[in-house]
């Protein structure tokens, strides 16, 4: 089992961290028309790299959410970065 670090928490059990989605993925401009095209690459296109990846995670006990950045081939964990500026 692995281990990650909440940037808010600590030290935390993998059962507690969900995936949240790409990190810098661009959301289509929903004040103009979206076709179902690009939605559907949108929600269900990813890069999948192999090696190191940058990744939104959610650690639902405090219900934050953070960059993971994480290498895809020896599963370490590299960096955990917080998305709101005051992590207190």
């Amino acid at each position: 089992m692995q281990r990650f670090t909440c940037p808010f928490c600590g030290l935390r059990d993998e059962r507690e961290f969900s995936f949240a989605g790409e990190s810098g993925k661009t959301r289509p401009d929903t004040a103009a028309e979206v076709s179902d095209a690009d939605w559907s690459a949108y929600l269900f296109t990813g890069t999948n790299p192999r090696g190191r990846t940058d990744e939104i995670w959610v650690h639902t006990p405090c219900q934050e959410y953070f960059r993971m950045i994480r290498d895809t081939v020896t599963m370490e964990v590299l960096e955990t970065v917080p998305l709101r500026r005051d992590p207190s």
